[in-house]
C-alpha cells in the first residue's frame, strides 16, 4: 500500500508539474490550450504504445464501447482544463477540476448501477460551496477559465464511471493507450484552427508539459495496482495542495481567505467521498470499545 500512495503521489505532483509548464507555455507564446492537450496526448500515446509493444501487450480491447467512452470524456475534460488553464490561475484550474470525485456519484448509478449514498449529497453541497468562494462571483464578471476547469470537473466525472465498466473487460495498459490515440485524434481535428508553431524556451516547456503528464498517467497507472480506488482518491486529492503551492510560488498566484477556505472545503468533501471521516470514525469507536 504504501507503495501505491508514493506512486499517486508522483502522479499528482507530476499532473499539477504539467499544468505549471502549460501555463508557462501560455503566459509566452499565443499557444492554446488545445495545442498543450495535443503534445500531451502524443507523447503519452508513443510512451503508452512502446510500452505495449515491449510488453508484448494485445492492442485490441474486448469491449471497445466503454473505452471509448472513457477516452471520450477524458480527452474532453483535459481540453476543458488546459483552456480554462489560459485564462484563470494554476491553483484555480487545478482546485477547481479536482472537483470531479463529488460529482461521480450523481453520475455512477445511471452508468454503474451504484446506490447514491445520502452523505454523498451533502459532500457535493459542501463542494459546491468551496467552488463559489474560489470563483468568487460578481455576477458582472465571472472568469471564464474558472467556469471551464469547473466544467472539466464536471465531464471527467462522466469518465470516472465509465473507466470502472472498462476495467471490467480491458486492461489499464489498454486504456490508457486508446485515451491517448483517441486524445490525439480529437485535440488535433480542433488544432486545425488554431495551431501555431513553437520556438525558442516555449517548445521546452511544451515538451516538459507533455512528459510530466504522461509520467503522472504511467505513475497513477501502476499505483491503482498496489492501493483499493477509495484510498486512491484520498491521496488524489494531494493535488490541490501541490497544485496551490506551485502557483503561490511560481506564479504568485492569489491565495486569499476566501480562495484558501474553498480549497479547505473542496479537500474536506473530497476526503469525505473516499471515506476517510467513517473509516476514522470506525476505528476511535472500535477503540473505545477495546478500552
Amino acid at each position: 500500500m504504501y507503495t501505491g500512495i508514493i506512486l499517486l503521489l508522483l502522479a499528482e505532483f507530476t499532473f499539477a508539474l504539467s499544468t505549471v509548464f502549460g501555463k508557462l507555455v501560455t503566459n509566452n507564446s499565443a499557444i492554446g490550450g488545445i495545442e498543450i492537450t495535443f503534445v500531451r496526448f502524443v507523447i503519452g500515446t508513443i510512451v503508452a504504445g512502446l510500452y505495449m509493444l515491449v510488453a508484448r501487450r494485445s492492442f485490441r480491447p474486448n469491449n471497445l464501447r466503454h473505452v471509448v467512452l472513457r477516452a471520450v470524456f477524458n480527452v474532453t475534460a483535459v481540453m476543458l482544463f488546459f483552456s480554462g488553464i489560459e485564462r484563470t490561475t494554476v491553483t484555480n484550474a487545478n482546485m477547481l477540476n479536482m472537483t470531479y470525485p463529488a460529482f461521480v456519484f450523481l453520475i455512477a448509478p445511471y452508468i454503474n448501477g451504484e446506490k447514491t449514498r445520502l452523505r454523498n449529497i451533502f459532500y457535493l453541497i459542501v463542494t459546491l460551496a468551496g467552488v463559489y468562494l474560489i470563483v468568487a462571483p460578481d455576477f458582472d464578471s465571472v472568469n471564464p477559465g474558472d467556469l471551464l476547469a469547473l466544467t472539466s470537473g464536471l465531464v471527467a466525472g462522466f469518465g470516472i464511471p465509465f473507466l470502472r465498466e472498462a476495467r471490467k473487460y480491458d486492461s489499464s495498459e489498454v486504456i490508457v493507450f486508446y485515451l491517448m490515440l483517441f486524445g490525439c485524434l480529437m485535440s488535433g481535428i480542433f488544432l486545425l484552427w488554431d495551431c501555431v508553431l513553437p520556438g525558442g524556451i516555449v517548445i521546452v516547456y511544451l515538451l516538459l508539459s507533455g512528459v510530466a503528464a504522461a509520467a503522472g498517467q504511467v505513475f497513477i497507472t501502476i499505483g491503482y495496482r498496489y492501493i483499493e480506488a477509495a484510498s486512491g482518491s484520498l491521496v488524489s486529492a494531494s493535488r490541490i495542495i501541490f497544485a496551490g503551492a506551485l502557483g503561490v510560488l511560481i506564479f504568485a498566484d492569489p491565495f486569499t481567505v476566501s480562495i484558501m477556505s474553498g480549497a479547505l472545503l473542496i479537500l474536506i468533501s473530497l476526503l469525505g467521498v473516499g471515506g476517510l471521516w467513517e473509516r476514522t470514525g470506525g476505528l476511535f469507536l472500535r477503540r473505545r470499545k477495546a478500552l
